[in-house]
């Protein structure tokens, strides 16, 4: 509840005092004992991670002191003000971004009614303004008291998902647990990048899996950044810590334009016409660098890196289907994607988690006007029995 003081709001100074009141109660909605939890975990406030991906002073926060109108199981005794999420937009360096952070010190960030009333609003709010949206998710799901309300909710979000699709980057932090329905809206975001340790994402949940199949597994083993990662293919990133996380959703926005009518942001220190076009040693290395024999394997990094500006390149599922390379990285400036075989794992060859996450990157790009580089050398598609039954002819 809203804390109760005497403050008389009858006149101009009593009714400020008590919005200044209201706003602190908003930003200190979790419990105490909640946030030194999540510290004990080594994960960050909602509130922290919003200012750590935001330059600093802009954040605007959306419903602020939006509250549930749930009165289920006394549900109505406990009505903290922005019912467990943080929506607003703010800036990522110098560009508009709209952002929303679930907190989990708040009825374990689970989604009621107003909570998915405040994405939605913020979602359509990204569209109509044509820029990014980052969700930052950190939820145990559906709020059980507030019903089937709270599963309706997650139908608007998803439809917002499939109306931003290819319309505006967007981008998805799994930050803790992530389980049931909540998956799915990351899944059909651009760009989905988990924290180590600390992130699960599954349909359901270890002892459900004991429970129906008898199969014993861990949270991390099940849905752990890992294992989304290097197995499924459902995370594009893998963050050391949840900082390292956030930096690498910064540096991906870099690549990619405000919504699908821009162009990727240019940099001017490389202006038209004006390339350095003279030969270095590390051009000449390339004449030497693939071996004479077919059956010898090379880094292809080592070729594309030379063709883009600084040698920096920003690669995502890194884990995921070493055998093709996929990111993104600049020339002249401009941001490019690099789609690339890679001739040290599988030979380079082509299985079906390759080609869909090759196919899966070249769509992005397209949808976000970025040209892409493809570097090729492929003995072709990986024979086996294992990819014709898993259905190579439909998905490579």
């Amino acid at each position: 509840m809203p804390p109760v003081s005497d403050i008389d709001i009858h006149t101009t100074a009593g009714k400020l005092a008590d919005l200044d009141e209201r706003l602190d109660a908003a930003v200190h909605a979790g419990p105490e004992r909640a946030i030194e939890k999540q510290r004990a975990k080594g994960k960050l406030t909602a509130r922290e991670r919003v200012h750590r991906l935001l330059d600093e002073g802009s954040f605007v926060e959306l419903d602020e002191l939006a509250r549930h109108r749930s009165t289920n199981f006394g549900m109505e005794q406990n009505r903290p003000y922005g019912d467990g999420v943080i929506t607003g937009y703010g800036t990522i360096d110098g560009r508009s971004v709209c952002v929303f952070s679930q907190d989990f010190t708040v009825f374990g960030g689970s989604l009621g009614q107003v909570f998915g009333e405040k994405i939605v609003k913020v979602m359509e709010l990204a569209m109509k303004t044509g820029c990014p949206v980052v969700g930052i998710n950190d939820s145990g799901g559906a709020r059980i008291q507030e019903g089937v309300v709270s599963l309706g909710l997650y139908a608007e979000i998803f439809r917002r998902n499939v109306h931003a699709s290819g319309v505006v980057p967007q981008i998805s932090l799994v930050m803790g647990p992530c389980a049931g329905g909540a998956v799915y809206s990351p899944a059909v975001t651009d760009f989905t990048v988990m924290v180590d340790k600390t992130s699960h994402m599954f349909i359901t949940g270890p002892d459900v899996i004991k429970t129906v199949t008898g199969e014993d597994v861990t949270m991390e083993d099940l849905g752990g950044a890992h294992t989304h990662n290097s197995k499924s293919g459902n995370a594009h990133y893998q963050g050391n810590d949840e900082d390292d996380a956030i930096e690498y959703v910064k540096a991906l926005l870099s690549y990619l334009p405000q919504n699908n009518l821009e162009d990727p942001p240019a940099y001017n220190g490389y202006p038209a016409g004006d390339a350095d076009l003279e030969f270095t040693d590390a051009d000449r290395a390339l004449d030497t660098l693939i071996p004479d024999s077919p059956n010898q394997p090379y880094d292809m990094h080592t070729v594309f890196e030379s063709v883009l500006d600084d040698r920096e390149f920003l690669e995502v599922q890194a884990m995921f289907a070493p055998n093709i390379v996929v990111g993104f990285g600049r020339v002249e400036g401009r941001s490019v994607g690099v789609v690339a075989n890679q001739p040290m794992r599988l030979a380079g060859t082509l299985d079906i988690d390759a080609s869909e996450k090759g196919a899966r990157f070249v769509r992005t790009c397209d949808a976000f006007n970025v040209p892409v580089l493809t570097f090729v050398d492929v003995p072709g598609f990986l024979p086996g029995t294992s990819q014709e039954w898993s259905g190579i002819i439909r998905r490579g």
